[in-house]
């Protein structure tokens, strides 16, 4: 009971200070603008021309860091904050997601190996959801069984969270590159600043990762335990 308990409150804290940190960090720079003037859309737009890829759209959504590269339908989408805005925090996004677009163009092995294990961790995080419902607190799945499953869940979206660590750390590698050399962020202050956001938006990778390897933990002790009973 410990064991969890600690493992709750220490996952939480990690999480709750990744996404506290990516966002005062996001906030502070979000006011900085870049002397190039350009909008993330025109950044997007020239890594895009300049890696030769022509089958990658640009998209504007609402909310705040809703921003993704969508492999399946090659869709580069940009928050309106970044898709519009000219700070350093907004091209330091942009280039990031185009660091995945030009990762999946040169087939990238980890991006290929994380889209190939989408399907997989989708089912595994709808049972990890399930499963403590219906089985070690309804009742309706024997707890032996229940926490086998739970394990191979916990298993499944830990490798994911592991394969996500290097596509992301990538992507921030090419987009701190690319706008070095483009020009779009200018060399000193504002690099340091867009290097701050791309840095502290790493870390909610890292902290997804440490909170899975420990639930996964978890459950292999609790099935470990009960094959010795």
């Amino acid at each position: 009971m410990f064991f969890y308990l600690a493992l709750f409150i220490g996952t939480m804290a990690i999480g709750a200070f990744a996404s506290y940190r990516v966002r005062s960090t996001y906030n502070k720079y979000s006011q900085v603008p870049a002397s190039s003037g350009m909008t993330g859309a025109q950044v997007a737009q020239r890594i895009l021309d300049l890696n030769d890829i022509r089958d990658v759209t640009i998209h504007a959504t609402p909310g705040h860091l809703t921003d993704h590269y969508d492999p399946s339908h090659r869709r580069l989408v940009l928050s309106e904050e970044n898709y519009y805005g000219n700070s350093v925090a907004a091209l330091g996004v942009a280039a990031h997601e185009c660091g995945h677009a030009i990762q999946h163009k040169q087939l990238y092995a980890p991006l290929q190996w994380r889209m190939a294990a989408v399907g997989i961790t989708n089912i595994a995080s709808q049972a990890a959801m399930w499963i403590p419902m219906l089985g070690l607190a309804g009742g309706l799945i024997p707890a032996k069984l229940a926490i086998t499953i739970m394990t191979l869940c916990m298993g499944v979206i830990m490798l994911f969270q592991l394969v996500t660590l290097p596509v992301e750390f990538d992507a921030t590698a090419r987009a701190k590159k690319i706008l070095a050399s483009t020009g779009a962020v200018a060399p000193g202050t504002e690099f340091n600043a867009m290097s701050s956001v791309l840095s502290a938006a790493a870390l909610t990778y890292v902290a997804a990762f440490i909170s899975s390897l420990g639930y996964f933990l978890y459950y292999l002790l609790r099935m470990a335990g009960g094959s010795r009973d």
